[in-house]
């Protein structure tokens, strides 16, 4: 072993075992008290744990002084005064950029204030570990085509210059620079003899690598690398730094810098047990595969000398899934024979995406996952809840908002009815999706139709009322106001009518309290945040609750881990499953800096973007190393086609090159294990019975369940899609108005309607063009207003409507003079002679005519039906035509029809008769007879999408005749052969 200060262990081993028991070695032959002198520097909080363990597993004995690197911030020095909360510092960031991006009307943020405030702290925060004065930002040469654009950043960047002072109070990151510096120059002048180690770290921020570079400065200091490659020979690490840019994203880059801080090379690494990697010969295949682009010639130099790569490459799996799902299904089949066989593996991933996918695939076996990450407390009900309601406050709550906020999960369990609030709110949702309003009101909630004089019911819907008015809340208050208001209105969602928050599910559980805790800090600095509009306190929210994960307390399986790509370090297994290897997915793709190019960063002496994508490359390769590998990706996601990760596809390049070695032979064998696990995965999810496949759905009712009466508009429907009467008529099968209307051409059709009906009954006797537009207009207005809800609709359709108004009213006051309106909108029926049958219809409207003939006129907010399309399909008009001849409205008896008119209540104004005479209502009546006869034979089917317009329509019942399954030159099974008529 070399007694140089810095040590390493190989990769693929498990550090924290290696690390303690290469401690204990090494301090054997001193004295116990010895250990309890040395102070331990450990990366994480989880490596602090792990190595607590192993010492535990070596028995009874004196441990050593364990912390953090992190902890250092926290001891006190003179000097330097205590460091400010992050959070006060980001909502004074925040404060900061508001006054600016309002000075800069220029400026779009492009995202929350709040967002990019956290954007600037971690570049404070980086500045600061990097040792970055702001001076060296202003003495960058920005000459390139966005230089106005890199101009105004640093305008921005400017806020953070008064945190550099001497006088600012400093953060956690700023008072953990002051503590190293500090103690670097102590130590400098007066030595420490107490051993100290610093082990997990790879040096990868200024700020510890300066305290790595002060402990190896030490007499008895020490420092131990995890992962590092000794198989890199000394012209692989000269090429990571030898061009114009540094090759960051290589996974040993960190450790090429840090030992050139350390004034040491990487020949000159120690090893620090003897203990080998689980599969040395992978590791140098890794190893070289891995090599940086400058040097990948050596492929061609080294790749020849490695032999019996079948063998190298026995362990390791490689899936390459048709899809995201069969991806997260394989792996899940993986862990469920690791578990079966009782060997510990570990899925290691950075998508949280695919270990959800893994976790609800292990969810059938009952194996529940020890996932070290924990959930999204964003995702958990008291996260959903709050940030739900910090989102909608400044609005009125339509239907499907206010029925998320009362169909939570937490909503109204602090009063004990919550069964009574579960019905009640079910109930107000078929009763707001049938009869409305679109924004519900307490006039609404007050509806008899809705109490149904039901106490219980009506208390209930007050206590809905007043939170409905408590949403509208658009202005700007400071933030202890927001946070306030927020509160309160959470508090009354949770209690319920008469209930208290204690009671509730609120701040209970894991994510109930961490919930809390945030609510807390937020509060406690609540001063420090300024004016906070509704859409910036959601958004503050959105990234306070987004940082935070929570694990909750559940009996998880022993065996069966999923790790993060940083817990990889930590965590040792069996079986280490190595998935979503895509670019974008691992590595993740650099987040866009809004503050500095590539080349201003490297300037300045900040870290690049690569400097991410190479510490996950250290992860990816630290964890390839294990006894037992599987690769895993996905070919597509999202239904577009993935790109491999770089670090496999340089492994897949470089086996099928080397054919003296069998490269190609091993990468075939990795991929036919891997797909052995696709096809068991594809064959889980295969029906074991399948259905065959039906032709197009032709139902048969017996003639009992036929309908006897319908209405003259379905007739069309009848013709073109008889399936549909079927399931609303017979079935009665309704479809559910939507939780979110919108004006659609259904209501507007009725809107307008409405106007002409009204505007015709409430007819003056004596009224001028003028006068008849004017008042026109008005009603148009007054009915807008009451029915519509949506302001940029209303004044859409207002316009729409004075466009046509001249038109309407002098062509009305033309049919005035050539009749009178005796028939608007009134019900009348015909029976047929031939069957027990009954026809109904509401015309629009029907004028007698001097010569006593009747004028039928139908309104149409969209274009009328062309002439081939009425004596085919559209049948409405000559029906009706039909009926008035019949007598089936008793204010004008038995009448024939002199003309029929469209009139277009949209467009132009226009109106079109249709050339249609006796003859032709003769025709249309007497085929609907034997229409209407055909129907009543029970052997007469209802043909799904019989002669529907186009394929693209669509119709409300596609889903219940399992329109798609079928094609539609598909032929119904119709023993009564098909309606032609």
């Amino acid at each position: 072993m070399s007694d140089g200060p810095v040590f390493a262990l190989p990769i693929g081993v498990d550090f924290p075992r290696e690390l303690v028991s290469g401690l204990i070695a090494r301090m054997g032959h001193e004295p116990p008290e010895a250990m309890a002198r040395l102070r331990l520097y450990l990366n994480s909080g989880r490596m602090q744990r792990r190595v607590r363990e192993e010492f535990d597993r070596h028995g009874a004995r004196f441990l050593p002084r364990l912390g953090l690197i992190s902890d250092l911030a926290r001891l006190p020095r003179p000097g330097v005064p205590s460091a400010v909360p992050a959070l006060r510092r980001r909502l004074e960031l925040a404060r900061l950029v508001a006054g600016l991006v309002a000075k800069l009307p220029q400026f779009e943020p492009g995202a929350g204030v709040f967002r990019l405030a956290d954007s600037l702290a971690d570049l404070l925060a980086e500045m600061q570990d990097e040792g970055v004065p702001p001076a060296a930002l202003e003495s960058l040469d920005i000459q390139d085509s966005h230089a106005v654009h890199w101009q105004a950043s640093l305008n921005f960047i400017r806020i953070v210059a008064g945190y550099f002072t001497d006088e600012a109070e400093p953060d956690a990151v700023g008072r953990l620079r002051r503590i190293v510096e500090g103690l670097a120059e102590d130590w400098a002048i007066a030595p420490m003899n107490d051993r100290i180690v610093i082990a997990g770290s790879t040096g990868s921020r200024g700020t510890t690598a300066a305290f790595m570079r002060a402990v190896a400065a030490l007499p008895n200091g020490m420092i131990v690398l995890p992962g590092f490659d000794f198989d890199m020979p000394d012209f692989a690490w000269e090429a990571l730094d030898a061009g114009r840019m540094p090759i960051e994203d290589h996974p040993q880059y960190r450790y090429r810098t840090l030992l050139r801080k350390l004034g040491t090379a990487p020949d000159r690494v120690g090893r620090w047990t003897d203990t080998a990697p689980p599969a040395p010969a992978r590791n140098g295949l890794m190893s070289l595969a891995l090599r940086p682009a400058p040097v990948t010639d050596q492929w061609m130099t080294e790749g020849r000398v490695l032999r019996g790569l079948p063998g190298t490459c026995a362990d390791l799996t490689l899936i390459e899934a048709p899809d995201e799902r069969r991806e997260a299904l394989s792996l899940a089949l993986i862990l469920r024979e690791a578990a079966e066989n009782g060997r510990k593996a570990a899925l290691i991933t950075p998508s949280r995406m695919l270990t959800r996918r893994v976790s609800a695939a292990l969810d059938r076996w009952g194996i529940l996952p020890d996932d070290s990450a924990g959930a999204p407390l964003q995702l958990s009900a008291p996260g959903r809840l709050l940030r739900h309601v910090a989102k909608l406050r400044g609005q009125r709550l339509m239907i499907e908002p206010l029925l998320i906020l009362l169909k939570q999960p937490l909503t109204a369990t602090g009063c004990g009815m919550r069964g009574d609030h579960l019905r009640f709110s079910r109930e107000l949702e078929l009763h707001l999706r049938r009869n409305g309003p679109a924004f519900p009101d307490r006039a609404a909630l007050s509806d008899p139709k809705w109490t149904k004089g039901e106490e219980l019911r009506r208390l209930w819907s007050d206590w809905v009322a007043d939170l409905l008015e408590r949403f509208p809340l658009a202005a700007t208050a400071p933030l202890p106001d927001c946070i306030a208001a927020h509160l309160d209105l959470v508090a009354r969602l949770v209690s319920g009518p008469g209930g208290s928050i204690g009671v509730s599910g609120l701040w209970q559980q894991e994510a109930g309290v961490a919930c809390r805790q945030i609510m807390d800090d937020l509060s406690a600095e609540a001063d420090h945040g300024g004016q906070y509009g509704p859409a910036d306190y959601a958004d503050l929210l959105d990234t306070l609750f987004g940082a935070v994960q929570v694990r909750q307390a559940q009996a998880v399986h022993p065996d069966i881990l999923i790790l993060g790509t940083l817990e990889a370090r930590v965590q040792t297994a069996d079986l280490v499953l190595l998935a979503g290897l895509n670019e974008g997915s691992w590595p993740e793709a650099p987040a866009p800096d809004p503050w500095l190019s590539r080349r201003m960063r490297l300037d300045a002496g900040l870290l690049l973007p690569e400097r991410q994508i190479g510490l996950s490359a250290h992860d990816f390769q630290q964890a390839a190393g294990a006894a037992q590998v599987v690769l895993s990706r996905s070919q597509r996601a999202e239904g577009a086609e993935t790109v491999p990760s770089r670090w496999l596809n340089r492994l897949v390049n470089l086996l099928g090159g080397l054919k003296e070695g069998d490269g190609p032979q091993a990468l075939a064998d990795m991929r036919a294990r891997g797909k052995a696990w696709v096809d068991m995965a594809i064959a889980l999810e295969q029906p074991r019975n399948r259905v065959p496949p039906e032709g197009r759905p032709s139902p048969r009712p017996p003639a009992q369940a036929r309908p006897r009466e319908l209405p003259v508009t379905t007739i069309r429907t009848l013709i073109r899609d008889p399936y549909a009467v079927y399931a609303r008529r017979i079935l009665r099968l309704r479809p559910l108005d939507p939780l979110r209307p919108e004006p659609d051409p259904r209501l507007r059709g009725e809107v307008l309607h409405e106007i002409v009906e009204t505007f015709l009954r409430d007819r003056p006797s004596t009224e001028t063009l003028p006068e008849a537009e004017a008042r026109l207009l008005a009603i148009a207005r007054r009915i807008l207003d009451a029915r519509i809800q949506w302001p940029s609709a209303q004044a859409i359709w207002y316009a729409r409507i004075r466009r046509i108004a001249a038109r309407f009213v002098a062509d009305e006051a033309a049919r005035l003079s050539a009749g009178i309106p005796v028939v608007i909108e009134q019900q009348g029926k015909v029976a047929l002679t031939a069957s027990a049958f009954t026809l109904s219809a509401k015309p629009d409207r029907i004028d007698i005519l001097p010569d006593g003939s009747a004028h039928l006129y139908d309104y149409k907010s969209g274009k009328p039906p062309t002439d081939a399309e009425v004596l085919h399909f559209d049948k409405q008009l000559l029906l009706e035509a039909a009926m008035i001849g019949k007598g089936a409205f008793d204010r004008i008896g038995p009448r024939r029809v002199g003309a029929m008119t469209y009139i277009r209540l949209g467009g132009e104004g226009e109106t079109r008769d249709l050339p249609m005479d006796q003859a032709d209502i003769d025709v249309t009546w007497a085929k609907f007879e034997r229409l209407i006869a055909r129907y009543l034979d029970p052997r007469t089917g209802y043909t799904a999408r019989r002669a529907l317009q186009s394929v693209r329509d669509r119709s409300d019942y596609d889903h219940l005749s399992r329109f798609g399954e079928w094609e539609m030159s598909d032929l119904p099974d119709t023993p009564g052969g098909e309606v032609t008529e």
